[in-house]
């Protein structure tokens, strides 16, 4: 009996199916004989649903889904979903720019459930170089509805895109508590699922000043009694901010501004991230102002009372203690007053941000290969694919995971098309999606660049 004839390998094989890959899966499906594979081990796509509140909106537009801005006339697009669920005309007439939270999530999901080369449920363990053949080996292993492993299985890819997304971040000092799942402290990513049980406690404390910390402090504000709020807002940034959304300040998300900054040298972008948070750390106008608002009309209907909320920045939580007595402790730190202090709450929600998932155990075999910087970070070129040693002939692209090489907009939802078009144009050498030259009225750096001075290779003279 003739042997079972090898499957042709994949031309792409994504890990991770968040928003980026998906986009990357979305406007592949558009590259005629591209064979490509994403593989996710949960068992349906999901969007941050414990920060999915009734009202909560996308900090981006809605043209910012997962193709548009590189192919607007893909069948994929957000625009193509309303139409399939008769929503067109009520969206035209509603006037949103930015779409709910809820809404973009079910977009997602039904972009998850028609792209082709999708397999959720598929947990991909390792990868690794097989330099015979010149193809990456994928291990994965097919877990069922309750996480347990079902069956294993290998693909061969010439290339990989991982997206492996991002997961809660939680300060060191309050780690025990954040783990033990008996006590009241939770991530604002678990937020929905333990609403009921932070409405009904006496007490809450939020920690945090982004726009998480914003949408669940006005969430918890509106569903408790007027003059019996019982919460507290700390965060150690210096104000409650507002988000940076100036239409030139916005340009920081821009490719231009990616490859500007992606230009500059180590040490400068290692300085630069840090003073960056107002460009997307912070809180959109309209959200502060609804805790205003909501706040100011408290305070009216007690008539001269105040509502039992308090909002302090510049200070830090330095660890949680308890529970005793049924109650927390929270070891308080305010630098600017050089004071400490004790704040006796019932829960705590630690709207703390998140960090990129590590994927040095997933390409551990990868790591002789791979070149990295003076932190000990893998160095991604300009078109997202990391730097490896030339014997390695494939490529692997990364999503999400090169802020330190490309900046703030790593992360956001606005670029995602677009980085995905230079992908799915690197990978098969050949121009899938044109690629804008200029995206940006500012001009970033004074040399070089499709958009900067001098860019056409003159000097340019520059008088203040």
């Amino acid at each position: 009996m003739a042997a079972a004839k090898e499957p042709e390998p994949l031309d792409v094989a994504g890990v991770g199916l968040g928003p980026f890959n998906l986009s990357l899966a979305a406007l592949g499906d558009g590259v005629p004989g591209l064979r490509a594979a994403f593989f996710e081990q949960r068992s349906c796509f999901r969007w941050h649903p414990g920060l999915l509140i009734e009202g909560a909106t996308l900090q981006v537009p809605f043209l910012a889904d997962l193709v548009t801005l590189a192919d607007p006339a893909s069948e994929w697009s957000f625009l193509r979903f309303l139409r399939e669920r008769e929503r067109l005309f009520p969206f035209y007439f509603a006037e949103r720019f930015h779409i709910e939270r809820a809404e973009y999530d079910a977009y997602c999901r039904w972009v998850s459930e028609n792209v082709p080369g999708l397999h959720f449920g598929h947990q991909v363990d390792a990868v690794r170089w097989d330099a015979g053949r010149g193809l990456f080996e994928v291990d994965f292993t097919q877990v069922d509805a309750r996480g347990e492993a079902a069956a294993l299985g290998r693909s061969f890819a010439r290339n990989l895109v991982v997206g492996i997304g991002t997961a809660p971040c939680v300060p060191e000092g309050l780690r025990p508590q954040a783990e033990d799942a008996a006590v009241p402290v939770f991530h604002s990513a678990e937020y929905l699922a333990h609403r009921e049980e932070l409405v009904a406690a006496e007490h809450v404390t939020v920690v945090g000043s982004g726009q998480s910390g914003a949408e669940v402090f006005l969430d918890l504000l509106r569903r408790r009694p007027v003059g019996r709020e019982g919460l507290h807002w700390l965060t150690r940034s210096a104000a409650f901010q507002p988000m940076e959304y100036s239409k030139l300040g916005l340009e920081h998300f821009t490719p231009d501004y990616t490859r500007y900054f992606h230009g500059l040298s180590e040490r400068v972008r290692e300085g630069l991230v840090p003073r960056q948070g107002q460009l997307h750390k912070a809180v959109d106008v309209e959200t502060l102002a609804a805790v205003h608002d909501e706040l100011y009309r408290r305070a009216s209907a007690l008539d001269g009372g105040w509502p039992d909320a308090v909002l302090t920045p510049g200070v830090r939580v330095c660890a949680v203690e308890g529970p005793g007595g049924g109650r927390l402790r929270l070891r308080l730190d305010h630098a600017e007053q050089g004071e400490r202090a004790c704040l006796t709450t019932d829960a705590v929600v630690l709207a703390t941000g998140y960090a990129e998932r590590p994927a040095d155990g997933l390409l551990a075999a990868l790591d002789p290969y791979l070149r990295r910087d003076g932190a000990g970070r893998p160095l991604v070129d300009e078109e997202f694919r990391m730097v490896l040693d030339p014997a390695v002939t494939g490529s692997v692209f990364v999503q999400n995971a090169e802020r330190h090489t490309h900046g703030v907009g790593a992360p956001d939802l606005g670029l995602a098309a677009h980085r995905s078009a230079v992908i799915l144009n690197a990978l098969t050498g050949r121009e899938c999606y044109p690629l804008p030259g200029r995206t940006a009225f500012t001009t970033f750096g004074l040399r070089g660049g499709r958009s900067g001075a001098g860019a056409e290779g003159r000097s340019a003279t520059v008088g203040v």
